[in-house]
């Protein structure tokens, strides 16, 4: 029978948050249904995560573990959670326990009044100033690239239909990024607020660097509005170019530039530059979405599964 909530959480550098995790998950989800599977995706973290793993699969019958062959990124962790889950509900939450287990029967209700989508919309989040600062910057950012409104306090939290899920998962975008396919395949969505809380232990395993890279990536999947600003650039620069010319040319016209061939080397180069820098935009747009589809490379690599029915390694 198919579970009616499925729990996904990528798990990386966690070994000491794991068990704290499944017990509040499963205390919390028994509250709505005993019919349910929690999915913790170990992705290929160097800890003993993947330990605590199989530890909390003998323990609790509703837990089933995933272990990637390395470390894909989160958003591809939950990509694996996703294709493999059952249930008609799913809920996707961080494991460092920020993301509150006990708010999923509030997530839960709200869904029952006629929504697909719930996300949690986090409450004075207990980030540091710094992470606040990247959010607000990243999503500044990326709302204007994008044409959409983005809140920097809703993340990955938040319950899915099953419908909602399969037709994120059916976007074949080279590129993840959970929250914001969620966004795009549209149906009925709402927020509710949601308790965030202080990390469990440790420190989040995103540097400046891997936050840079990752906005990067998201935005260059999600938008083509930075080579269209690059085509606007190189227009603009053209006719700056058509302008200096001309400038120079009157001069030349009235004795005040003497030097030969200065003019017309002057045009050149503004105008080459200008119209080079306008077609190599234009040229990136379609050669940009031709490299991200003809790499045919899997997303992620599964490497072995616990307490799955189709897999012969059970607890």
């Amino acid at each position: 029978m198919r579970p009616l909530i499925s729990v996904i959480t990528p798990v990386y550098k966690a070994e000491n948050i794991v068990d704290e995790l499944v017990k509040q998950i499963v205390a919390s989800v028994s509250t709505i249904t005993d019919n349910f599977e929690i999915l913790l995706v170990c992705d290929g973290s160097p800890d003993a995560s993947w330990g605590k793993i199989v530890q909390n699969c003998r323990l609790y019958p509703q837990a089933k573990g995933i272990k990637l062959s390395k470390n894909f990124g989160q958003e591809y962790a939950i990509m694996a959670g996703l294709n493999e889950s059952k249930g008609e509900w799913v809920v996707v939450m961080d494991c460092d326990l920020q993301d509150n287990p006990n708010e999923i029967p509030n997530l839960y209700a709200k869904s029952q009044e006629g929504f697909e989508v719930v996300f949690g919309q986090r409450v004075q989040r207990k980030d540091s100033l710094w992470k606040k600062m990247q959010a607000h910057m990243f999503y500044a950012l990326y709302n204007y690239l994008t044409n959409t409104k983005q809140d920097a306090n809703i993340g990955n939290f938040g319950i899915f239909h099953r419908k909602v899920i399969e037709s994120m998962l059916a976007m074949n975008d080279s590129v993840r990024c959970f929250t914001t396919m969620i966004t795009w395949v549209g149906f009925n969505k709402t927020t509710i607020p949601v308790v965030h809380e202080k990390r469990y232990e440790g420190q989040s395993s995103y540097s400046f660097g891997k936050l840079l890279n990752l906005s990067q990536d998201i935005i260059v999947s999600f938008s083509n509005k930075p080579l269209s600003l690059m085509v606007k650039f190189g227009f603009l620069l053209s006719i700056c170019s058509f302008l200096v010319g001309i400038y120079y040319l009157v001069q030349y016209l009235l004795g005040i530039t003497d030097v030969s061939g200065y003019t017309s080397l002057i045009i050149s180069l503004w105008l080459i530059a200008g119209l080079l820098i306008m077609f190599m935009g234009v040229l990136g747009i379609y050669l940009s979405k031709i490299f991200d589809n003809t790499k045919q490379r899997p997303r992620y690599i599964i490497q072995e599964k616990i307490n799955f029915d189709d897999v012969e390694h059970q607890l």
